[in-house]
């Protein structure tokens, strides 16, 4: 018999074949991408919003089910599936409610007759979940939310990193696009919830990627130029390239060819730019005003922008936390790292650019804590009633960033660091202004300790990287000239245009489609014909 776990992020998902009665991991698959267009969990609710429920549930099933055949283990053989990642992402799976959680406003739920729906811990079957291409009686299973902003994922982070347990003033964030943190301060523990955005996860890096074999994932000077070390086959770090960052030139060969830059290599690029001068914010001040991580790769001031968004959106979440729970920043003296960026980055070099609490003194790198829970409620199912249990006594207090004139006073300090190289000095003189928090600079070396050493700690007999994830879509495009507009703007190459006798029809590949965030197609077709919602709304088939 043999069971599947799968975390369900916001950037891709990541999955376990497991053989039921050893516990033994057989296979690992990997999304390069999330399915629904967008890079973002607003992006995620805005498509569900504008296309309906059905379409979005449609669309992340497809994916499952690719997934699921990508570990190698006959549908048929399976008899228990466990999923876990955020409200937004379970809610999908299970084709449930999420205007709750698209809408802040009680006002707006309220006018809207909104009602949210349980969250509580699920045990269901596969005929169940709509499209889901198990045996129908296969178990499903489903961990609780401690509320319905404090996902299974959270509690996760929570449960297995240890931070329910310890004394220390502590703060756990799972590093990712939606960047869940908890901050625990005696018996109090206080969560957040930011779109930090996908540079973290590598993505709307111009040749960025997400944590998979060739992926840079970390940086180090030498004699003579960077060091590369890029993610092997097995999700191991290996050494790469020597690169000279201002020509290019690879100096000397790597064991292990690079395909892209990671967001741990993004975060261990900035601070190794940022001690060398050869990055002063907000500009790469390099000849040609970029990073060159070799001939067809480089860093730029528009990716460093990127870059800074995310790390901003982090420092603005736990300066947030803090002040909610009457600390300084000083007295946050432990931190734990998870999800793939939380694991593979250095956690030194995340210390010093300001990704974790400047004064921390011990940081833990625990791994992708999602797919760890999914993998044990697969294992050991019984762990749900304890979860549920967990999730009920648990007392916590959620603060909605998008709510929070703190947080958002923070974020407009931290976007006028990263984009405009605002001072420190200047930064704290309009916290102070703000009633914000001191930003003190990070001193000392912190003790890391690896808890994992990768994101998925165990891939059995191997991983496999699924590149095009999902369905492409074609709908017919009534009065288009075929210019081909649009397929020039589109930065993802998600666009084809297809003749179709007299008419065009246009192709869509959904997984790198950056959705309500971009619509560059849109804005730039001559006849205003070209549409997202009309590719879905009017779509003739599915390749």
């Amino acid at each position: 018999m043999f069971g599947v776990a799968i975390d369900l992020g916001t950037s891709g998902f990541r999955g376990q074949a497991i053989d039921l009665d050893s516990g033994r991991v057989l296979s690992a698959a990997i999304t390069a991408r999330h399915p629904l267009p967008g890079a973002n969990v607003m992006d995620h609710l805005n498509f569900t919003i504008d296309m309906g429920l059905d379409t979005a549930h449609q669309v992340i099933i497809t994916a499952v089910n690719q997934l699921i055949g990508a570990l190698g283990v006959a549908p048929a053989d399976i008899v228990r599936l466990a999923v876990c990642g955020n409200p937004i992402q379970l809610s999908l799976f299970e084709e449930i409610d999420i205007r709750d959680l698209a809408y802040a406003g009680e006002n707006k739920k309220r006018a809207l007759g909104v009602v949210p729906p349980n969250r509580d811990g699920k045990k269901a079957t596969a005929a169940d979940i709509a499209g889901l291409a198990l045996s129908p009686a296969a178990e499903i299973y489903i961990p609780p939310a401690v509320k319905h902003e404090i996902g299974a994922d959270a509690l996760a982070m929570m449960v297995l990193s240890g931070l329910l347990e310890t004394d220390e003033i502590s703060l756990v964030t799972d590093y990712g696009t939606n960047a869940e943190m908890a901050l625990k301060v005696g018996e109090q523990i206080i969560t957040g919830s930011c779109a930090a955005g996908p540079a973290l996860e590598g993505q709307h890096i111009r040749n960025g990627m997400l944590a998979a074999p060739g992926a840079i994932a970390d940086l180090s000077p030498e004699e003579s130029g960077y060091r590369q070390y890029v993610l092997n086959d097995r999700l191991g770090k290996d050494q790469g390239d020597l690169v000279d960052p201002a020509t290019g030139q690879v100096l000397q060969q790597g064991r292990y060819p690079s395909a892209g830059i990671t967001g741990t290599g993004v975060i261990a690029l900035i601070h190794e730019g940022m001690e060398a001068g050869l990055i002063q914010l907000p500009a790469v001040n390099i000849p040609g005003g970029s990073f060159k991580l070799g001939r067809d790769m480089s860093f730029s001031k528009t990716d460093l922008g990127e870059a800074g968004k995310a790390i901003g959106a982090l420092r603005a979440g736990y300066l947030t936390l803090a002040k909610e729970a009457g600390i300084k920043l000083e007295d946050i003296t432990c931190a734990y790292m998870a999800g793939a960026s939380g694991t593979y980055v250095d956690a030194y070099k995340a210390f010093r650019i300001g990704m974790v609490p400047p004064g921390a003194k011990k940081i833990y790198q625990i791994g992708n804590t999602s797919l760890t829970m999914a993998k044990e409620l697969v294992i050991n199912p019984e762990k749900l009633t304890e979860l549920q249990e967990l999730a009920l006594r648990l007392r916590a207090k959620h603060c909605m960033f998008g709510m929070s004139k703190d947080f958002a006073n923070a974020y407009l300090l931290e976007l006028s660091y990263w984009d405009e190289g605002m001072p420190k000095s200047t930064y704290n003189q309009l916290a102070r202004t703000f009633k914000l928090l001191y930003l003190p600079e990070p001193e000392g070396t912190p003790q890391v300790i690896r808890v994992a050493e990768k994101d998925i700690a165990d891939v059995g007999t191997g991983l496999k990287l699924i590149e095009q994830v999902g369905n492409e879509v074609i709908a017919d495009l009534a009065g288009c000239v075929g210019c081909g507009e649009c397929v020039a703007e589109c930065p993802e190459s998600a666009l084809e245009l297809l003749p179709d006798n007299e008419n065009w029809s246009l192709k869509l590949r959904p997984d790198r489609c950056n959705g309500t965030a971009c619509m560059r197609c849109e804005r730039k077709c001559p006849e205003r014909v070209c549409s997202i919602k009309g590719l879905f709304a009017g779509v003739k088939g599915a390749v």
